[in-house]
């Protein structure tokens, strides 16, 4: 019996000890081992976690005065279903009144309050105040005091609409950044999410939102950009114009950059879209085409619209630059020592090339004769540029080609920049390498090519593009700074000054004075690049182009670049379409910008004598005065007038005049005088359509229909633009603006490029 009992107590002792050891062990586990997992899976069943929005920074203009994105506060509606789960009478009342507020379902709603498990339960998000103050007068309407709260949250508005919309972009619903800067700069912009931390209790029940704690959000930070929107605004407001006047298919770009710093000023694409509603399709006829589709297709063609509309053409698109590219070759020319600005060339019209049938035209197709290369570039002449492409040979060519920045993005900061298409030093045959002397059979980006002008304007330097200034935090301290300096020199300082004097000629009287403004040396070029790629796709159309203008102003010291095109002017009968050359369509939009612009930007006209002979008066105010003392203040400024009404006695007082007062009237013309008793009706005219008529004509043709024209810019070639549409009615005495350039179409044919 003593031997059981020892072996009865050993066992015991033993499984005792095999037991706390065990225990021993797993408490080691769990409490040292996994002790940290388990420590985090606890805080995780006990705590509920919800992500609080940073408000997102703010998006200024050049001005820093200028709102252009910014978050302004809106509100989610959360239920707290726990408190009113058992309350029948309470979910109803709020079911029936919050879902027509907050356009939701009724019953989808009723059946959340009824969740008894939950303190937290999101139905609305982002709600405007006037429906948060729509939710507030409900509960206060019906004496709820619990089950339902209204938490801060924040969303984007875009405050002047379209204007710069492809450079902002836009966010989604989460507030993330998926077009533009909002995109580019979202880090800096989102700031840092708070939380929301809640306990639940053992029943795995949220507890009351007195025992929740926040971690308050940080803000994101503020972007300054390079932009004014003033200038922005002009840009935009006359590539529309463009677009209607010239019928153009394919969309336009304008592009104005400090050429010192890189600083864009302006950025204006088309098609564009609001980026308040970045999901609605703007165009109307893109819109009719979809709807025409079968239903099936329809989802698929709704997206290409949209992001075709999204799309920077700026920035994302490569286009052939056509005649504008003779600046940058010239230049390469003059600072190898091969050519002078006197050197001398022969044009015959085109030139031959073994292996091919068909000679590389001159746009000029019986040639410009012997011709300087200071003519050369003003007549732009191509078989001058094949000359100096044939100079320069391959291996030069492409190493100023890389220089000015064409075989490289620029770095701006915007998404979705494209690469250039071009051919390598390998594939620069004579003939690929004459095409690409002239501006053709390669593609570049609309931002390459202003920035390439830059450098010419401002002394030899390649600047940097950007359109953001300086990131600043949200209590105002700069983070930081745009990067203005050079990235390399390109050419000379005489070579660049070369050029700048040649382009100022052309404006004036080159082949691009389409450009040319009054009051102020601007330097210009033009191009017409045939979309030869198109073409050969379908012989049986006809020839489609890209009418552009690149330039820069004022010549005496260069401050700001402008670089205009038009995809596909001339509408759909384009072979017969007068609008098609860069001189003739994009330099009276250019001259239009910088006339509006460089005063803004705080460059002073400075008019020659010829110039300021042919400036307009400023009709004076003599409304309110009688027929005598009009007659006197009018003679005296060389103006004539009319009267229309009573004039049997010279003591009758003005009524109304014709310019109004402040309005511009050309030297020697005429004010038309009512006085009591006239027919309104009677006195409006209809006005003619003078586009295309040359100045003697068009003036008669005013003259004729009682009205008075101004010429803007040049008196050479035919109108390309008139300040008021044909048809319209106006009164007797109206003057109409009028703009003249010459059709020029300065680029010849060339082969598809080979990619």
């Amino acid at each position: 019996m003593e031997t059981m009992r020892k072996k009865a107590i050993g066992l015991t002792a033993a499984l005792v000890i095999i037991g706390f050891g065990a225990a021993a062990m797993s408490l080691f586990y769990w409490q040292i081992v996994r002790g940290e997992d388990m420590r985090t899976a606890a805080m995780d069943q006990s705590l509920r976690s919800t992500t609080l929005p940073a408000m997102r920074g703010s998006i200024y203009d050049a001005t820093g005065t200028k709102v252009l994105a910014q978050s302004a506060s809106v509100w989610t509606v959360v239920l707290e279903p726990y408190f009113i789960a058992g309350d029948e009478e309470a979910r109803r009342t709020i079911a029936s009144g919050l879902a027509p507020i907050l356009g939701l379902n009724e019953e989808e709603l009723y059946e959340k309050t009824g969740k008894k498990d939950s303190y937290y339960e999101v139905i609305k998000r982002k709600i405007e105040t006037e429906t948060r103050d729509a939710v507030n007068q409900f509960l206060v309407d019906n004496e709820i005091d619990s089950g339902v709260r209204l938490i801060d949250d924040y969303k984007r508005y875009y405050p002047y609409g379209r204007v710069a919309a492809n450079i902002l972009g836009f966010t989604g619903l989460d507030g993330n950044g998926l077009e533009g800067l909002e995109l580019y700069y979202d880090d800096e912009l989102s700031g840092t999410p708070g939380r929301m931390v809640s306990a639940r209790n053992g029943w795995n029940l949220d507890m009351p939102f007195e025992k929740e704690q926040m971690v308050p959000a940080e803000n994101g930070n503020d972007l300054v950009l390079t932009i004014d929107e003033t200038v922005q605004s002009i840009l935009k407001k006359y590539l529309a114009e463009g677009i209607e006047k010239y019928e153009v298919k394919n969309g336009a770009v304008a592009i104005m950059m400090d050429v010192k710093t890189g600083g864009i000023i302006g950025l204006s694409v088309s098609p564009d879209y609001d980026p308040n509603d970045p999901f609605t399709v703007l165009d109307e006829k893109m819109l009719s085409d979809i709807e025409a589709l079968p239903e099936e297709e329809q989802d698929e063609a709704y997206s290409a619209a949209l992001n075709l509309q999204w799309r920077n053409k700026a920035v994302a698109d490569t286009y052939i630059p056509g005649s504008v590219f003779k600046m940058c070759v010239g230049s390469m020319g003059l600072e190898e020592g091969l050519i002078t600005e006197d050197s001398m060339w022969m044009c015959t019209g085109g030139v031959h090339f073994e292996g091919m049938k068909d000679p590389i035209k001159c746009w000029k197709h019986g040639g410009h004769g012997s011709t300087t290369f200071r003519e050369g570039l003003c007549n732009s002449c191509n078989p001058w540029f094949m000359h100096i492409g044939d100079l320069l040979g391959a291996e030069t060519f492409s190493k100023y080609r890389e220089a000015f920045g064409f075989t490289e993005k620029t770095g701006i900061d915007l998404p979705g920049e494209s690469y250039s298409i071009y051919h390598s030093v390998e594939g620069l045959g004579p003939v690929e390498l004459a095409c690409e002397a002239f501006g053709q059979n390669f593609t570049i980006t609309p931002v390459q090519m202003i920035t390439a002008s830059c450098a010419i304007a401002n002394g030899g330097y390649l600047v940097r593009p950007h359109v953001v200034d300086r990131i600043v935090d949200p209590e105002g301290n700069i983070v930081k700074t745009a990067d203005t300096s050079y990235r390399r020199q390109v050419i000379s300082e005489k070579t660049a000054a070369t050029i700048t004097d040649i382009l100022q000629q052309n404006s004036e009287s080159g082949t691009a004075n389409g450009g040319y403004v009054m009051g102020y040396r601007v330097c210009g070029k033009t191009g017409t690049s045939e979309k030869v790629d198109k073409h050969n796709e379908d012989r049986t159309k006809p020839m489609e182009y890209i009418a552009s203008y690149c330039g820069f102003a004022p010549a005496e010291d260069p401050q700001y670049a402008l670089l205009v095109f038009f995809d596909e002017p001339g509408g759909e009968d384009v072979e017969n379409s007068s609008f098609t050359g860069g001189n003739k369509v994009a330099g009276p939009i250019f001259s239009k910008i910088m006339e509006e612009v460089l005063p803004y930007l705080g460059v002073d006209a400075q008019y020659t004598q010829d110039e300021y002979d042919q400036l307009d008066l400023v009709s004076p105010s003599v409304v309110g005065k009688t027929l005598e003392e009009a007659y006197k203040q009018l003679g005296d400024m060389g103006l004539t007038c009319q009267v229309i009404g009573s004039d049997w006695d010279t003591s009758i007082t003005v009524t109304q005049q014709i310019p109004e007062s402040g309005a511009n009237v050309p030297k020697g013309g005429m004010v038309v005088l009512y006085t009591e008793g006239f027919d309104e009706e009677g006195t409006l005219v209809e006005v003619p359509d003078l586009i295309d008529y040359d100045l003697a004509n068009a003036t008669y043709m005013a003259t004729i229909h009682g009205l008075q024209v101004s010429v803007r810019g040049v008196s050479e070639g035919t109108v390309s633009l008139q300040s008021i549409d044909p048809g319209q009615k106006v009164k007797l005495g109206t003057v109409i603006t009028l703009t003249f350039a010459e059709n020029i179409n300065t680029d010849g044919h060339a082969p598809e490029l080979d990619e």
